[in-house]
């Protein structure tokens, strides 16, 4: 059994991958070729965003994100202790200082409610992460970001294709980014990723930075990096495009089938998705203080798990200096100590499904 399954749809749609591919070989428009203008119309249009640029990674999108919005030293940006580690790292390769929010006990993404208090005058953005991939309350948060008139970049590398409150995640605030990574729900063959914005300003900055900070050809305004997304990548992220609705679905299906299997057991929490959300299930994850003996047994059963973010942000060697310890952020601290993300992806079989849940209520039961 795969954690996440990558060849199925390859040969589902992999002949028009292959052609896609051999488009670009042919017209040998390697970086920023037409299928990269293309793709961004079509992330576009989903999203129902007036602007997308795609990027090199989704890493990049963030810290382009945060250049366009001059983060820089001496600056501050609110984020949450439970994310990969990107969402920080960023904001710290930038001379700025990374300030943490604990999350939600119920949907694992920020607590809304501790935002207002870790705002200062330094403060000069907000970074919620749609984490596992539900979309934060950001109505919340963009009302509160707005009193105190800064902007919202939403981290949705794991919820491209979610919904909240009827609108599509990348499309809920002043940015949204996300990352095309293979494993992700919108997934392209190597590394990519995007940002999304209603701000004309904006995006014409984004698109500057992308290409080291060059408005027309040997004019650079502002710095810049190499943050261009392969044409080749983009061949591939438009076949994918094609199915992903259908992927979405099946998604929806899968966590739903999880979570109706699961719920019951004693010692174990399911996901909890709000009233006002869909998720797409970028992983699917359950919370027990038997994690590791739920994990030993599926291994012992050839069933792969995985524990994201065992170590929260605040507890990485590399932000020692903030002076942050155990304890501090509690709920954070509970998921990394609980959490086992199980087998998912669009293509997980039915009875490789049944497999997983069976397994699991034996060891609780």
């Amino acid at each position: 059994m795969q954690f996440i399954d990558l060849k199925t749809r390859h040969q589902l749609i992999g002949d028009k991958i292959n052609a896609g591919i051999q488009k670009v070989m042919e017209h040998s428009q390697f970086i920023l070729g037409p299928e990269v203008r293309e793709v961004e119309e079509k992330l576009a249009q989903y999203t129902g965003s007036r602007h997308c640029i795609t990027v090199s990674s989704g890493t990049d999108s963030l810290l382009i994100a945060l250049m366009a919005l001059r983060v820089g030293v001496g600056d501050e940006v609110i984020t949450v202790p439970y994310t990969w580690i990107s969402s920080a790292e960023v904001i710290a390769l930038l001379g700025a200082k990374p300030v943490f929010v604990d999350i939600r006990s119920d949907t694992w993404n920020m607590d809304e409610t501790l935002l207002e208090a870790a705002i200062t005058e330094k403060t000069k953005a907000i970074m919620p992460v749609s984490i596992y991939g539900q979309c934060s309350d950001m109505d919340a948060i963009n009302a509160i970001a707005q009193k105190y008139d800064l902007p919202v970049i939403e981290d949705a590398a794991q919820s491209f294709g979610a919904t909240y409150k009827g609108k599509k995640s990348c499309n809920l605030s002043t940015i949204g980014s996300t990352s095309f990574f293979p494993s992700k729900p919108l997934g392209c063959y190597g590394d990519g990723g995007a940002l999304f914005t209603n701000d004309d300003e904006l995006a014409e900055k984004f698109r500057w930075i992308r290409v080291h900070g060059q408005e027309r050809k040997h004019h650079h305004p502002i710095s810049g990096i190499n943050g261009r997304f392969d044409t080749i990548q983009a061949a591939i992220l438009l076949e994918i495009l094609e199915v992903f609705p259908v992927e979405v679905q099946k998604r929806e299906q899968l966590g739903q089938t999880y979570s109706e299997g699961l719920v019951l057991l004693d010692g174990l929490e399911t996901p909890h998705v709000s009233k006002y959300n869909t998720s797409v299930y970028a992983q699917y994850t359950i919370l027990s203080e038997q994690r590791d003996e739920i994990h030993r047994s599926l291994k012992e059963k050839n069933i792969p798990s995985v524990s994201y973010y065992s170590v929260p942000l605040h507890l990485q060697p590399v932000f020692e200096k903030l002076g942050k310890k155990a304890g501090d952020f509690p709920i954070s601290e509970k998921l990394s100590n609980h959490c086992l993300s199980l087998p998912m992806s669009p293509y997980l079989g039915t009875q490789d499904q049944k497999c997983v849940i069976d397994e699991i209520s034996k060891i609780l039961n």
